[in-house]
């Protein structure tokens, strides 16, 4: 049985937060200015929808001030913060029954061989990506935003969304091919 070390590195208590913590009204506003832009990004990224995206931050920043006692710096305030943006916006789209295809469910449509992108090939700026990952479907935009832009992986990204992590790679396999042909085709 091979050991595994876990190495641990302490994260400093956040003076804004312990502020907040003892009640501090203007350190939850330096806190929320802080962080609303950077969580409101990745509600858009997930949501493709401001009106939603704005109405998820509100409720994000709610549960933590409501919560922030429980917040024991296992992490950095905003990563556990944007947990928290990323479970409210996956919540929203399950309840407008946005929901991914499990595999086993799903026929398998294979793209002909000379519909095949060579990626090397697209030399792509952020913004065209991001305009382009819009016009995905839900699921996909959602995949491809949990890996893209918020660093989780497949299995991270399954457990997330409750789905088998099959599901999540081809999902993500699909969701990148559809991205590259949009780009492609100029959007």
């Amino acid at each position: 049985m091979q050991a595994y070390l876990e190495i641990t590195i302490p994260i400093e208590k956040d003076e804004l937060v312990e502020k907040c913590k003892l009640g501090d009204r203007d350190s939850y506003k330096i806190l929320y200015q802080k962080y609303a832009k950077a969580m409101f990004n990745t509600s858009l990224r997930m949501l493709n929808n401001r009106k939603d995206a704005e109405d998820i931050l509100q409720d994000s920043f709610i549960a933590a001030f409501e919560t922030l006692e429980s917040f024991q710096y296992k992490s950095t305030f905003g990563a556990w913060m944007k947990k928290i943006v990323i479970n409210k916006s996956i919540n929203h789209l399950r309840k407008k029954k946005i929901d991914l295809i499990e595999i086993e469910k799903a026929s398998m449509v294979e793209l002909p061989q000379e519909e095949k992108l060579d990626e090397n090939e697209l030399t792509l700026k952020v913004e065209t990506i991001k305009k382009a990952m819009m016009s995905l479907p839900n699921g996909y935009r959602t995949v491809l935003s949990l890996y893209l832009f918020e660093g989780y992986d497949h299995e991270e990204i399954a457990e997330i969304l409750n789905v088998a992590h099959t599901t999540v790679r081809t999902q993500y396999m699909r969701a990148k091919q559809k991205l590259l042909m949009i780009i492609k085709n100029g959007g």
